[in-house]
């Protein structure tokens, strides 16, 4: 009987095939940025506003690829420090640039023309806002992690200021002076070498 149990053994089982182990494996977890054809992000603005985008599009923003990459594409995404009004401009943005890659802009800038610095009409005319929205934006593009934004905005800002003297700028954006005439006189003094450049 012994001889009868040990035959009706099954033989030992050696090492998994290839095809074994590959269907053991747990599937992998789907990246989240690769979301399903169809499904649409959800980013929610400091004010409650439901804004649902296409993944590509959304993802263009860092913070936002690295908050999917982490927690999937189901849940609304809160961006607290974006308001509606300029989370829409951001969007806006990415949806042209999705297809449409922006230009590397000139630094420094060689004019304040910035069609002139290698920026593109519709990025001219997508800057060309109210100084307080321009901002917002700037401060948005970078907490969003959006580097083309980002180096647009700031571009916009920097053909506002070149080749106007410190006053004009200080007039341009309602800046007050803190200097007496005195400390002015003598940073100017220092920084005379800057007016070689």
């Amino acid at each position: 009987q012994a001889a009868l149990r040990a035959t009706a053994r099954p033989p030992p089982r050696g090492p998994p095939s290839g095809a074994e182990r590959e269907s053991s494996r747990e599937e992998p977890h789907r990246p989240a940025a690769m979301a399903a054809e169809g499904e649409m992000l959800k980013l929610k603005s400091s004010q409650g506003e439901i804004f649902e985008v296409e993944p590509e599009v959304a993802c263009m923003s860092t913070l936002i690829k690295n908050m999917v990459d982490d927690s999937g594409t189901d849940e609304e995404i809160p961006l607290p420090n974006v308001k509606t009004a300029i989370l829409s401009k951001v969007i806006d943005y990415c949806n042209y640039h999705k297809d449409n890659l922006p230009e590397e802009i000139q630094k420094p800038l060689k004019s304040t023309n910035l069609i002139e610095c290698g920026v593109s009409e519709w990025d001219t005319d997508y800057v060309n806002l109210e100084q307080e929205v321009l901002f917002e934006l700037i401060l948005a593009a970078n907490y969003l992690d959006i580097k083309s934004l980002l180096d647009l905005a700031c571009a916009k800002v920097a053909s506002m200021i070149k080749g106007k003297t410190p006053e004009e700028i200080r007039s341009k954006f309602n800046i007050s002076n803190d200097f007496t005439p005195e400390e002015e006189a003598q940073v100017r003094q220092e920084n005379r070498w800057c007016e070689d450049f």
